[in-house]
């Protein structure tokens, strides 16, 4: 201001300074000019004087005026200068105390404006996290538990939004009690977030006691009036206090308000003087009162018990109570008729064991006087006077029998006995525990139904008997068609189970079981339309059944007087088979002499001379030396070659068969490698599987070493098998080439996940010249497996075939002992699976 001032002060300095020097200049110039003049002049110098007196005097007047504004410009710039420096002073006063008081507990303040898009952070962040981050506060579910930090984030931003204040205790994640406290403050939401304890402390969990006290005494005001009996409390006064929406209905009030304000009571006055004086002793009153409830007089139940600050009482309306008694004493009464009517005996006693009821039933079954039991006699005593007129079973020791009986009453269970009396009497008896305590005993008279179900049983055992017998099965279908009557060979001929024919299985169960096992599936469906079609006139039904699994039945239908129909089945087979094995053995017989006059006369030099001179050929005109050929001719000449080659296999198997069948071939045993001989097999159906698109697995241990055998005959084993799986398998399958051993015995098996063999077809497929290619791409003529089979006997091992239709096929050889040859080889290691 100082420097303010003097840059005004100095203008008007110089402005003064300048008017002097001119009004100077003025008065030389005059006085000069004075001498040559005459008295005009003088008269002219004398008013120009005067004018310039004038105006130095307006001059010095102007300074002076302009130096005092100045003055006083500078004093009050001074003055509002120093009342700055004041309330600065004052505001740091104030913000120095801001800064002890927040510093003087550990707290957090976040403050939000409406200018502001961050909020302003002060305070102790150590409270809520050990990072130095202060928006990490914002995100209270990094230190809050998820409830706290879903309540204390809606509250904020009801804060926010609406100015709505709020407070709340918080714990931390880490057990630190804090209390959370927000307001509205100049336009500004402010959250405080302090750390309690000792008083603080203490109060907040006062705090939170209460509110859990209030919240308990508004759940049980809630269920009070969920109540359909009144309840009331009252204070220190005596005067009504609360009331439920019963109390409300039953004083006839248009509100609890209005209930409480008119003290409307609902008690007599004597009644309200009783527990008045009970209360004053510290004592519950119990008591009945009549009461009016909505304008009607009822009996009630009171309860009402003192507290430190009043008392609280609940009345139970006894009305329907005694006329539900009323409705159990009049169903009582109609169930004693109903029970003195029935024909089985019931005895009910109580738990002291007396007597309580008895029906006519019973006195009937025991002949027991009524004058007896009106006395209400003890169950003992009941029991020995019986045993006395000699009516109970007759026991070793009556003592032991007697507390078995009264063992009764303290049984939850409902138990059943029976017992056999004198004169060939047949009691059931069965004892109900009563739930008052008690037991109910219920005693029926069997004699005559035993006597029926004696006879009914031994006439069942002999007709069961005669059946079971039978070598034809027997079955009997019911009017609803279901099974009434089966015999063990009926199961045995379809092959069902006694569980599911004791079940007694519906004529459509039986028939879809066995539908199966017949060659033609409309004979099942005629033998349902015979059992459980609707026909006018019930015929007798015989057929002969012929089965898939080469099983013929003589079935036949008779229909009962009662309406059931009955079946018998009965196994033709033996007859049928014998007949057909013999011819089809005589042809065997016919086929197999003629092939062997017909092949090996003809085969050796009519077929397999020419056929080698053609292989010759073909080889001829595939070497260049002959001359060069097209593509195309080179393929026609390779089609040559293997359609040739598979030919002369063919041949070459006849002729081994023929040898064999002779007795001509003999075996040049010698250490054969394994492994080398799979790998070989496999090699030679390397084109078979590249035209089946077939995978080939070798299954094999590493330490499967060798064993001693016909290194060729083995190969050709393993390549008669490989080829048949092959044959038998479609695009994408698997067949598997394993080897093991086995107790010192060598193990080959081939498996294929083809379509399988049919049960019925499995002894055949050994058979020469028997080949069921239907469905497959595979054209053998039926000697593979029948060469295999050859060989195998020529080593003295065995082969052996695992099929099931859809499941595969698997052909295992297996090597006698005597020819496997043991080695040293590393120690075992896991078999490996190598992908061909």
């Amino acid at each position: 201001m100082g420097s303010g001032w003097r840059s005004l002060h100095r203008p008007c300095g110089g402005r003064r300074t300048r008017w002097a020097l001119l009004a100077g200049a003025c008065t030389v110039d005059v006085a000069g000019a004075a001498e040559p003049h005459s008295v005009s002049a003088d008269i002219m110098a004398q008013h120009g004087a005067f004018a310039s007196a004038a105006l130095v005097s307006g001059l010095v007047l102007f300074a002076t005026t302009t130096a005092l504004l100045s003055l006083f410009a500078r004093r009050r710039w001074a003055d509002r200068e120093q009342g700055l420096l004041t309330a600065l002073s004052d505001v740091r006063a104030k913000l120095d105390r801001a800064q002890v008081f927040l510093a003087a507990e550990p707290q957090i303040v976040v403050a939000w404006s409406s200018a502001q898009a961050e909020p302003e952070i002060e305070g102790d962040l150590s409270l809520v996290t050990d990072l130095p981050m202060p928006r990490r506060i914002l995100g209270f579910g990094a230190w809050l538990p998820p409830e706290s930090a879903q309540a204390l984030d809606h509250a904020v931003d009801r804060l926010r939004a609406r100015g709505e204040a709020f407070r709340m205790a918080i714990r931390t994640k880490t057990g630190r009690h804090m209390e959370a406290e927000g307001r509205a403050m100049g336009g500004r939401a402010i959250l405080r977030l302090r750390d309690v304890s000792g008083d603080r402390l203490e109060l907040t969990r006062l705090r939170e006691q209460h509110g859990r006290v209030v919240g308990d005494l508004e759940t049980m005001r809630h269920l009070a009036d969920n109540v359909p009996d009144p309840v009331w409390s009252r204070d220190a006064a005596g005067e009504i206090a609360w009331v439920n929406a019963a109390y409300v209905r039953a004083v006839e009030a248009v509100g609890r308000d209005e209930a409480i304000a008119r003290g409307a009571e609902l008690l007599e006055e004597t009644a309200r003087a009783a527990a008045l004086a009970s209360r004053r002793d510290g004592l519950a009153w119990r008591a009945r009162a009549p009461a009016v409830v909505a304008g009607a007089r009822h009996m009630l139940n009171v309860v009402e018990v003192s507290g430190p600050f009043g008392s609280a009482g609940m009345a139970v309306d006894l009305s329907e109570l005694e006329a539900a008694r009323d409705a159990v004493a009049h169903q009582a009464s109609a169930h004693g008729q109903l029970l003195d009517n029935l024909t089985t005996g019931v005895a009910i006693f109580d738990r002291n064991k007396r007597l309580q009821f008895h029906n006519a039933a019973y006195r009937a079954i025991w002949s027991l006087s009524p004058a007896f039991l009106e006395t209400q006699p003890f169950d003992g005593e009941i029991l020995d006077r019986l045993r006395t007129e000699g009516r109970l079973p007759e026991q070793a020791d009556f003592r032991v029998w007697k507390a078995g009986v009264l063992a009764v009453y303290r049984s939850v269970e409902t138990t059943e006995q029976t017992w056999y009396l004198p004169a060939n009497r047949r009691l059931r008896v069965v004892t109900i525990p009563n739930p008052d305590g008690g037991v109910i005993y219920l005693f029926d008279d069997t004699t005559e139904r035993y006597q029926l179900e004696s006879k009914f049983n031994g006439l069942i055992r002999v007709q069961g008997e005669t059946l079971d017998t039978l070598r034809e099965g027997v079955a009997v279908f019911g009017t609803d068609g279901r099974l009434a009557l089966f015999n063990p060979a009926f199961g045995e001929i379809w092959h069902l189970d006694q569980a599911l024919l004791c079940n007694r299985p519906h004529i459509d169960e039986v028939t879809r079981r066995c539908r199966d096992l017949c060659q033609e599936p409309d004979d099942m469906g005629h033998l349902r339309s015979v059992v459980a079609g609707l026909a006018d006139e019930r015929l007798t039904f015989e057929r002969r059944l012929h089965r898939t699994d080469g099983t013929v039945v003589d079935c036949a239908v008779a229909p009962l007087p009662d309406g059931a129909t009955l079946i018998t089945f009965t196994d033709a087979t033996d007859a049928v088979n014998i007949a057909r094995v013999l011819r089809e053995q005589n042809q065997v017989l016919l086929d197999a002499e003629q092939l062997r006059n017909d092949f090996v006369h003809h085969v050796s030099y009519e077929l397999r001379s020419p056929l080698t001179n053609i292989i010759g050929f073909v080889e001829l005109l595939g070497d260049s030396s002959v001359g060069e050929l097209n593509t195309k001719q080179r393929e026609y000449s390779g089609y040559i070659l293997k359609s040739s080659a598979a030919l002369l296999a063919i041949i070459n198997d006849i002729l081994d068969l023929a040898t064999i069948d002779m007795d001509a071939m003999e075996l040049s045993p010698s250490t054969i490698d394994v492994a080398a001989t799979m790998a070989e097999a496999a090699k030679g159906v390397q084109d078979r599987l590249a035209d089946n698109g077939v995978a080939l697995d070798i299954v094999s241990r590493d330490d499967i070493g060798s064993f001693q055998a016909d290194g060729k005959r083995v190969r050709q084993i393993l390549f008669n098998l490989l080829s048949n799986a092959i044959g038998f398998s479609t695009a994408g399958q698997r067949v598997t080439l394993a080897a093991m051993r086995r107790d010192d015995q060598m193990v080959f098996k081939v498996t294929d996940e083809g379509r399988g063999i049919p049960l019925d077809l499995l002894d055949q497929v050994f058979d020469r010249f028997h080949s069921d290619t239907a469905g497959t791409r595979h054209r053998g003529v039926g000697l593979g497996l029948s060469m295999v089979r050859s060989l195998m006997e020529l080593h003295g091992g065995e082969v052996l075939i695992d099929s099931a239709p859809g499941e595969g096929t698997s052909v295992t050889c297996i090597f006698p002992a005597r020819t496997v040859a043991t080695l040293v080889l590393p120690p075992p290691q896991d078999a490996k699976n190598l992908p061909m």
